[in-house]
């Protein structure tokens, strides 16, 4: 038997035999997948860890549209409130003349469905927002902010007693706060986030 590990250098005619040298061992080249790799610990280790995932956001339209619901009930109420509130009790004519009472006449119930289909309207523009803008809850609140001063400016506007004017911002103030702190927590809580794969 001869050892593998050693080259046997070749005899003269002498019988004389050239000194053994250990063979230079192969050096194994190239990069992963190709001939001539030799596969690493660390490279088994890095096959055996588990995929990164990330969390990929998804929009929960029920939950969304339930919140809208109520929130438009809720700022409809407020305004039948605050306006029974101004008549009733501070005896200022909101809407209607003083004589109608305290809840006023039919312009009350449609200054509270109005009210109630501008939450609607934020909660579509909220579900866009969702669905195709970074950062979805900063722009909502800046929109919904912005429109809100708008309306609590547009009674100064018009001809009416001060008082009366007074009210009404008020009223509209009141109702756009409800829609934004209302609406913000159904948008922050109809994002859900589900882990996916990166491959």
């Amino acid at each position: 038997m001869t050892d593998p590990s050693y080259n046997y250098g070749r005899q003269d005619p002498q019988g004389r035999e050239y000194p053994r040298t250990q063979a230079y061992p192969q050096q194994q080249q190239g990069y992963a997948g190709q001939p001539g790799y030799e596969y690493q610990a660390d490279d088994y280790r890095e096959a055996e860890r588990p995929q990164q995932q990330r969390r990929e956001p998804k929009i929960n339209l029920g939950r969304l549209w339930a919140g809208a619901v109520g929130t438009a009930a809720v700022v409809a109420l407020v305004i039948v409130v605050l306006i029974m509130l101004i008549r009733g009790i501070l005896k200022i004519a909101v809407l209607s003349p003083e004589g109608a009472g305290a809840y006023g006449t039919v312009s009350t119930t449609s200054y509270a469905v109005a009210g109630a289909a501008a939450a609607i309207a934020a909660a579509g523009l909220l579900n866009l927002l969702l669905a195709l803008m970074p950062s979805p809850m900063q722009f909502f609140y800046w929109i919904t902010g912005l429109l809100t001063a708008l309306a609590t400016l547009v009674p100064f506007t018009l001809v009416a007693g001060v008082d009366a004017k007074i009210a009404t911002a008020a009223i509209n103030l009141i109702a756009g706060l409800c829609i934004i702190s209302l609406l913000g927590g159904v948008g922050a809580s109809a994002i859900i986030r589900r882990p996916q794969q990166q491959y």
